[in-house]
């Protein structure tokens, strides 16, 4: 269990899936620049973020911008929205002080592009899936992705695998902040999309010389 000063940002975990560095570059260094894609985002959120917002359709409720947060994975965040469906059930349900009854709660994670090849995406909403289920002490089996780009929703399986790479995720970025070392560049086709390439430099980092390489190379030799 971490404590609260431990707590990290829970939307790094996408950052850390897709580049150990990039996630210490914004987390660590403070260092943020944005490309077409963060800017596309960003203006697909600000529609979705209203935390004033609520929406009633049939028995299904709609919540905008909801806190969530774990302390045994130390991550804390917002989720762009949380689907509450009725069920006559207790089991894995929550209570909400404005709506009468017992809701089953749904993760719903807003993406302007469509699905990827790697499952980066999928690990933060697990995550965020993963909070809401230790605040209400609760199973949720499935979260749900909305695709801008496809204007489609996609159901998504909270498997025992995704779990497991959620938690090895958070205790990598708990060690590396601690650390505060910022990882090497490991330069990849990925590197052409990241809005930060210009100040990782990855290219660069990836052909630079140590000292002491440089030294047994020109000096010793």
């Amino acid at each position: 269990m971490y404590s609260e000063d431990d707590m990290l940002m829970l939307s790094g975990i996408q950052h850390f899936r897709f580049c150990p560095r990039q996630w210490a570059l914004i987390h660590i260094e403070q260092q943020w620049d944005d490309n077409r894609l963060t800017i596309e985002g960003q203006i697909l959120h600000k529609h979705v973020d209203d935390p004033f917002y609520r929406q009633k359709c049939g028995d299904q409720i709609t919540l905008r911008a909801v806190n969530i947060a774990s302390y045994e994975l130390g991550l804390y965040g917002i989720s762009d929205a949380i689907e509450l469906l009725p069920s006559l059930s207790f089991e894995d349900t929550i209570q909400h002080p404005k709506y009468p009854g017992q809701w089953k709660p749904v993760v719903v994670e807003y993406k302007h592009g469509k699905p990827k090849r790697n499952e980066v995406d999928e690990v933060q909403l697990a995550a965020q899936t993963m909070c809401l289920e230790e605040m209400y002490a609760i199973h949720i089996p499935y979260g749900v992705f909305f695709y801008g780009e496809l204007r489609h929703r996609v159901n998504m399986d909270i498997t025992d695998e995704l779990r497991n790479i959620v938690k090895q995720c958070t205790q990598d970025m708990h060690e590396v902040f601690a650390k505060a070392v910022i990882p090497k560049a490991e330069y990849g086709k990925h590197c052409d999309k990241c809005s930060l390439k210009d100040i990782c430099m990855p290219t660069m980092v990836k052909n630079c010389t140590t000292v002491d390489t440089y030294l047994n190379k020109n000096l010793y030799e």
